[in-house]
């Protein structure tokens, strides 16, 4: 029900239910004889355009074979009713998703085509000029129907780019500020112990000489000081310990802000809680590694969840990643699987690639400390 509804309220369907209907009520007064064909292939139109995925990252074979069957089912009628003047507004349709789905110049050779064959046919069926002028003016009207779509597609694109490139400052940020934050705990930590403790250890030393004078070691007061000291000193060295435990770089925030860009795919995310990476190098390694398994499963597998995993390993991490798509033919490393098997070969890790039970990639790193 929820597909149906999707399907049925995309704005590209509305536009094309309206356009249909504006056919089919044009088409009613004037087929005659032919109106069971007509009807046909109005049919055959309308279930082949709402079966189309303009989307470039759709299958191509089957999106070409069902804009394939509207343009035969406009020019079939075309044929029908030539004389009508509304029966090539469906091949401004078909402009439109061409334009959404497939490169320009692709289009604009089969839109030369199509208005050759509608020139032909119509050529037949009326008077040389008309048939000419009415190529003529559909001809704009489908270049600009196919303009449209691909500007809206590219502005898209540009769109969907930017988000991913912004998920990625976001999250290269978030380490950023991690590593700035343990660097700066690490300053502060060693000027505690250097500074503050070498004059604490000095202080401890004369209390403890004064101590020792038989003038001064009945005083209350000179051991109550000698006490204090000691303690202060135990209490700093308890601070500074204390800066110097860090848990290491965010990883969760960061990997979350790379796949907030991408909605229809759901991240589910688990990080064991004795890991810590504090090697912004490392961390710098998982970020890409997911990202490039984030951006594989949504244009390559068709997946809608990505599965990843950080536990800690005896030497190091290891790094667990699997979608629920599904890999069309045999498992080939392109540039993205190259780039993160050279990632991981460069920290002198481990990268293994399979199949999970569904179907879909399975990726599996190992990165020694």
């Amino acid at each position: 029900m929820h597909t149906f509804r999707a399907l049925l309220f995309n704005p590209m369907h509305i536009a094309l239910l309206l356009t249909w209907l504006a056919v089919a009520l044009a088409l009613s007064d004037n087929v005659g004889h032919n109106a069971t064909l007509a009807w046909a292939l109005m049919g055959a139109f309308l279930v082949a355009a709402l079966l189309t995925r303009p989307e470039p990252e759709a299958p191509k074979w089957p999106a070409a074979a069902l804009l394939a069957i509207q343009i035969a089912c406009g020019l079939g009628l075309v044929v029908i009713d030539p004389r009508s003047g509304t029966m090539p507004v469906l091949l401004v349709v078909v402009a439109a998703q061409l334009g959404v789905g497939w490169p320009l110049r692709t289009c604009l050779v089969v839109l030369l085509l199509v208005d050759l064959a509608l020139y032909l046919v119509m050529r037949d069926a009326t008077h040389h000029s008309r048939a000419l002028f009415t190529v003529m003016i559909y001809g704009g009207f489908q270049g600009f129907a196919l303009l449209v779509g691909h500007y809206a597609r590219t502005a898209e694109k540009a769109r969907d780019a930017l988000s991913l490139v912004n998920a990625d400052l976001l999250a290269t940020r978030a380490l950023l500020a991690d590593s700035a934050r343990d660097n700066e705990r690490l300053r502060v930590a060693r000027e505690l112990h250097d500074v503050a403790g070498h004059k604490l250890t000095a202080l401890k030393l004369n209390l403890r000489a004064l101590a020792v004078d038989p003038a001064l070691q009945a005083r209350d007061d000179v051991r109550v000081a000698q006490q204090l000291s000691t303690e202060l000193l135990d209490d700093i060295r308890g601070v500074v310990q204390a800066i110097r435990d860090t848990r290491g770089l965010d990883l969760d925030t960061a990997l979350r802000a790379l796949a907030s860009p991408l909605p229809k795919l759901q991240l589910d995310l688990r990080i064991d809680h004795d890991v810590q990476v504090t090697d912004p190098a490392q961390a710098e390694t998982v970020l890409r590694l997911v990202q490039e398994a984030l951006t594989n499963a949504a244009r390559h597998a068709g997946a809608s969840r990505v599965s990843v995993t950080i536990a800690r390993a005896v030497n190091g991490i290891d790094l667990a990643i699997e979608d629920d798509g599904v890999l069309r033919g045999p498992l080939r490393e392109g540039n993205g699987l190259s780039g993160m098997r050279e990632r991981v070969a460069a920290a002198r890790g481990r990268f293994d690639l399979g199949r999970t039970a569904g179907g879909g990639l399975s990726i599996h790193a190992s990165l020694p400390a």
